[in-house]
């Protein structure tokens, strides 16, 4: 399996590193002894984080590319809120509006229809009174002395004086009052039509702002839309890369004897821990690979502790020639032979590559046995790239979309 790239290669190393299992007694003068050695090689120096999932890099620019996407969603998405309560604000203060203009226009019509009552009142109270004092004065043409003079006594004519004073006055005051209320509605008319003309205006650029915020609305839905195909086109791709990763680690299996979340003695503190999240003391990301593979040997191995710990061997493909490099000069050998306690290492495929741009790297196992028929029983981490366990039997050598290859074993001096 790959690395997913060198994080930090001054990142402090972890302290506290569990208590080796099997130790030769004489574990402590053979350490001293291989620093002795190495410091005098000149080998000694810092060891590179890594781990070991092939395509890691992409995968995780994949995911943090998805992670920012999803942010900007989130953004659009708390946007989009607040376009849309801007839009049913606008809808309830539309609806107000429209409303008090139809009661303000019901109201216009009404005093209209007032005021053309009021009018015909008038006209008709101005001809009852022509009529009523025309008839008093028998068509305009008693005189004043004449109807004295006709009257029985002078309070006759006072009183028939006096009846049409009143009819006068009262009529006069009616169509004063009318006048005055027709004076009323008037103001009352071009008081609800200035409102009505202020509304009519208000109601437009309501509208206006309506029409933007679903323009923003619309264009905001799009842009979430544009995301979340880029979301789904990067998940795709993701999951691409984990099946062809899968399908290059699984390429020589012949039978799967176990699966769990944890297994073959692996510390705890690293399994319990979310993968990825810890630093193992030989510079490996937790429940990967060659993290497994680097803590089986440490315990087995002074020689291979020291080294680990020293050194980064990089992906697992780089294992083998990293083995060489460091360790030839104390015993660490490399071939395809296996032998119970070696690491195993399913080699880089040349011109393999299961994505553009992504090279195969390999991935690293345990040889728990040899077997008569010529297969390995290993064990193994994250060989379906969910940081768990596994206990398999494999031929020595595979085939990976036509690419053959033979698994390569490196052995630490015990």
């Amino acid at each position: 399996m790959n690395t997913r790239s060198t994080i930090n290669a001054s990142i402090t190393k972890n302290k506290s590193m569990p208590k080796q299992k099997r130790l030769h007694l004489s574990i402590g003068y053979k350490l001293r002894s291989l620093v002795i050695v190495l410091a005098a090689a000149g080998v000694v120096g810092g060891a590179a984080i890594v781990h070991a999932d092939q395509f890691d890099a992409q995968i995780n620019a994949l995911q943090s590319q998805n992670n920012a996407t999803q942010s900007q969603l989130n953004s659009l998405a708390a946007q989009a809120t607040s376009y849309q309560d801007a839009i049913n604000l606008l809808n309830s203060q539309i609806a107000s509006i429209e409303q008090a203009m139809a009661d303000n226009q019901a109201k216009q019509v009404a005093v209209e229809q007032q005021i053309a009552a009021d009018q015909q009142e008038v006209t008709l109270k101005k001809g009852q009174l022509s009529a009523t004092i025309k008839a008093m004065y028998i068509d305009g043409q008693t005189t004043t002395i004449e109807e004295l003079a006709t009257s029985k006594d002078l309070s006759d004519y006072v009183d028939k004086e006096q009846y049409r004073t009143d009819v006068q006055n009262q009529l006069n005051d009616k169509i004063q009052a009318i006048a005055l209320l027709e004076n009323q509605l008037h103001d009352q008319k071009t008081s609800l039509d200035i409102l009505i003309a202020s509304e009519t205006t208000q109601n437009a650029q309501l509208s206006a702002a309506q029409t933007q915020q679903n323009q923003l609305l619309a264009y905001n839905q799009g842009q979430q839309s544009a995301f979340n195909q880029q979301l789904a086109a990067n998940q795709s791709q993701i999951q691409q890369l984990r099946a062809e990763q899968i399908a290059a680690n699984t390429s020589s299996v012949l039978k799967t004897l176990s699966r769990g979340n944890c297994g073959g003695g692996y510390p705890n503190y690293l399994c319990n821990a979310a993968q990825d999240s810890l630093v193992d003391p030989w510079h490996m990301y937790n429940r990967e690979c060659v993290s497994y593979t680097a803590w089986r040997a440490s315990e087995e191995s002074p020689v291979a502790n020291a080294l680990l710990q020293t050194h980064s061997f990089g992906n697992a493909g780089d294992w083998p020639a990293n083995a060489v490099r460091y360790g030839a000069s104390v015993g660490v050998t490399v071939s395809t032979t296996p032998h119970v306690g070696d690491i195993a290492i399913r080699p880089a495929i040349p011109g393999v590559s299961v994505a553009p741009g992504e090279p195969d790297v390999g991935h690293a196992m345990y040889v728990e046995a040899v077997n008569g028929d010529g297969t390995i029983t290993v064990s193994e981490f994250n060989e379906y790239l969910d940081g768990t366990y596994s206990e398999e039997i494999r031929a020595v050598a595979g085939n990976y979309h036509g690419s053959f290859y033979q698994l390569q074993f490196i052995h630490f001096p015990r």
